[in-house]
């Protein structure tokens, strides 16, 4: 009889863009093991609970955000992968506008904050490979489908949409043809408002056309 004791845990890599820069949240560790270093917010799946939501509930617990996007990234199964006993770790990508998250401590957390993708700390675990595999992911799918929707605010302006996809490719993109393969897809409709409160010319607002996910050819 094979008997095993093996840990199931869960880690979010959650996405936001502030101020032209992809970020991701991470927790500061207060308890060993990696004791002061940053790891990515998550933690063990109860027994009476589903991957999914053992992830929505640490979603809950560190960004007070219920009802994020949130899609199954990759299961993470290095037998040496955590000191404190075998362990395998479903990873999760979550994606928020930044004006809709509360940040806050929790659990094994004594600090919980946002870095620039390009700029992170040493992170513990195997988080690093994680969050660089979360990356290409998230870019893989932006070229593919609507999912952009999910990191704007409600309305938007066709600019804050195009800087969305500049930011998270890395890349530029000429205006007018995106604008152009926007309007073809008929992704996005005019709200009749515009920008208010700005020192410019006001823009149209936006929304997205269908909230779900939308296989699309972007770019």
């Amino acid at each position: 009889m094979i008997k095993q004791r093996i840990l199931v845990t869960v880690d979010n890599i959650i996405f936001t863009i502030t101020q032209d820069s992809l970020q991701i949240l991470l927790i500061k560790r207060s308890i060993e093991p990696f004791k002061g270093e940053r790891a990515l917010p998550g933690g063990f799946v109860m027994e009476d609970e589903t991957l999914q939501q053992a992830a929505y509930r640490k979603l809950a617990d560190e960004t007070s955000v219920k009802n994020a996007y949130l899609e199954q990234l990759y299961t993470f199964s290095e037998v040496k992968r955590d000191p404190r006993g075998r362990a395998i770790s479903c990873a999760y990508i979550a994606l928020m506008s930044r004006e809709n998250v509360m940040i806050k401590p929790w659990d094994d957390a004594e600090e919980v904050k946002f870095f620039d993708v390009k700029k992170l700390p040493k992170l513990a675990f195997d988080h690093k490979k994680i969050v660089e595999y979360a990356i290409q992911r998230l870019k893989w799918k932006m070229e593919y489908t609507n999912v952009a929707q999910y990191i704007l605010s409600k309305k938007f302006t066709l600019r804050q949409l195009q800087d969305v996809y500049e930011t998270i490719l890395d890349q530029q993109i000429d205006v007018r043809n995106f604008r152009k393969k926007i309007e073809k897809l008929g992704l996005v409709k005019e709200t009749w408002e515009k920008e208010i409160g700005v020192q410019y010319r006001p823009a149209k607002l936006y929304t997205f056309v269908d909230k779900n996910l939308k296989i699309v050819e972007i770019l």
